[in-house]
């Protein structure tokens, strides 16, 4: 597949794609947006892909759209099953993607990940787990949040999981200073006591019926002056 040039990695705010995310966004995280004080930058930001690595998101398989008022973005995933048992390879127990994010700020603001939203579907058999990971850190900085969420057999079912940081516990990019922002994510799957030979286990994070996705939802504060 041929690598795309900078300009079409760049992902501007609005279109169809930022449409969808906007209709996403309910009025509750809104109103949780503004208890904590959450006033967004009035000038449009950019969100350019810097690099993509993994076995989850292969070249071309993950996109971003940011909303149209700043306060989240989503990425978007049509290759992303980790599975064990019948029709698995030996390495398909687990999956991962690291997506590496140039953010480029409106002068005077910075941001912080406040959650986010993971979906996809699971159907594990009995005796069978999964898990889901994520962490998030700022190039060249010690700070990493990390959150896990697992799941167990039987399950046959859409997923939903949420990481959230309070106000107090956000990682804030450095002021004036532009630093590469890190998501790291990883689905796992283990056949426990289930038979690998007869049965199938697996767990998506997979968006191509267009409805599965990833919202991540910024905090912003002004830097001193």
């Amino acid at each position: 597949m041929p690598r795309r040039t900078r300009r079409q990695r760049a992902l501007l705010v609005g279109g169809a794609a930022a449409a969808m995310l906007a209709s996403t966004l309910t009025a509750q995280s809104a109103s949780a947006a503004t208890d904590q004080g959450i006033v967004a930058p009035p000038d449009k930001i950019v969100i350019e892909i810097a690099t993509v690595n993994g076995s989850g998101c292969r070249q071309g398989t993950a996109a971003i759209a940011v909303s149209p008022d700043n306060t989240a973005f989503t990425v978007t995933y049509s290759d992303y099953l980790a599975q064990v048992g019948l029709g698995a390879k030996p390495t398909d127990f687990r999956k991962n993607c690291q997506l590496n994010l140039i953010v480029h700020v409106p002068h005077g603001f910075t941001y912080a990940v406040a959650s986010a939203d993971y979906r996809g579907y699971a159907r594990l058999q009995p005796g069978a787990t999964a898990v889901q990971k994520a962490s998030y850190y700022f190039q060249g900085s010690p700070d990493t949040a990390s959150r896990s969420h697992p799941y167990a057999g039987p399950y046959d079912n859409n997923w939903q999981a949420t990481d959230e940081t309070d106000w107090g516990q956000l990682v804030w990019a450095p002021c004036g200073v532009k630093r590469n922002f890190n998501i790291n994510t990883e689905l796992r799957v283990n056949a426990g006591t289930s038979d690998p030979t007869r049965t199938n286990s697996f767990i998506a994070m997979d968006s191509t019926d267009g409805d599965i996705k990833t919202i991540y939802r910024l905090a912003w504060k002004e830097c001193p002056a």
